[in-house]
């Protein structure tokens, strides 16, 4: 099934491969009618270069049809993977957004590197200036991604997908390096001071038994933190079974229990691929743009939702 909502994407501003302009495209030739960017702890951009101008997103995507909504994912939790929030429709030039981005900057540099660091001294032999140099596309140190130390190990041979290599880093208590990451409360709590709307990404990517302040908790108990403090919505729809995804339900039967779960208690039950275009590094069962997401009849029926449809 391809849904017309793509509520979670990624651009070559973090992690993802087409640009702002190549994604809203590839969107427009799928048949979308919404479209979320929400780059890893990148705030979005303002202006893109169409034909030699500069023009907003949004008007340019809406030029085409598509309601292109701009977004972040805040990397959350310094003890618990895959905690993400997905901020949008926020005010990104608050001074908190510019200063979380900053914090992400410098934690992300000084972990990867010493990710890089610890792997080659185990005889995995993939280097922070491998990372860097990116086969001849040089990226500045504050652009390294966590997926990018993983598509290399995968890359030298270490193991066969990037979706490997992640495991074995997170599952390896001598690799997972732990940098410091934003609280998820302070993220929700930012994104709706700047009138944004906070959306937990992919909830049982999270452990099914996280560790909040020394002791374990439940997942669920973890997420119920969350949702008290002011969560707007919880994604349902997503691709796991071409992500690091651990467990054994379907993703028809997440989706389900997260709805009878989370249905009455959060605004929006939200859906995105997780778009990478990872086909462009070789990835043969890559994430596709549309593979999950909501409908627009549910888009344009969510009240919190209809802000984003342009008048007229």
């Amino acid at each position: 099934m391809s849904f017309s909502c793509d509520m979670h994407t990624h651009s070559n501003r973090s992690d993802g491969n087409d640009s702002p302009q190549a994604l809203i495209d590839l969107a427009v030739e799928r048949g979308l009618r919404a479209l979320v960017l929400s780059d890893h702890d990148v705030r979005p951009p303002k202006q893109i270069e169409i034909d030699g101008r500069t023009i907003d997103p949004v008007e340019y995507a809406a030029s085409r049809g598509l309601i292109f909504i701009p977004g972040i994912e805040f990397s959350c939790d310094t003890e618990n993977d895959d905690v993400h929030i997905v901020g949008i429709g926020c005010d990104f030039d608050l001074p908190a957004m510019q200063e979380a981005e900053r914090f992400a900057e410098n934690s992300k540099v000084n972990g990867y590197r010493r990710l890089t660091e610890i792997l080659c001294e185990h005889d995995i032999k993939v280097t922070w200036q491998d990372i860097l140099d990116n086969h001849g596309q040089p990226r500045r140190p504050e652009e390294v991604q966590r997926k990018h130390v993983f598509e290399a190990i995968a890359a030298a041979g270490y193991t066969k997908t990037w979706a490997e290599a992640k495991l074995m880093v997170r599952d390896n208590p001598v690799f997972n390096v732990k940098r410091e990451k934003i609280d998820p409360r302070r993220a929700i709590e930012m994104i709706r001071q700047s009138g944004g709307l906070a959306i937990l990404a992919h909830p049982y990517l999270i452990d099914e038994e996280t560790n909040v302040d020394g002791a374990a908790m439940p997942r669920a108990a973890y997420i119920d933190r969350l949702i008290e403090a002011g969560l707007s919505g919880i994604e349902a729809c997503y691709t796991y079974p071409k992500t690091s995804y651990k467990g054994t339900m379907t993703p028809g039967e997440i989706e389900q229990e997260i709805r009878q779960r989370y249905e009455s208690r959060v605004a929006i039950i939200s859906g995105g691929s997780d778009y990478h275009h990872d086909g462009l590094k070789g990835v043969s069962n890559q994430r596709e743009l549309g593979e999950a997401g909501i409908t627009w009849d549910y888009f344009r029926a969510n009240s919190l939702l209809q802000r984003f449809i342009p008048a007229g």
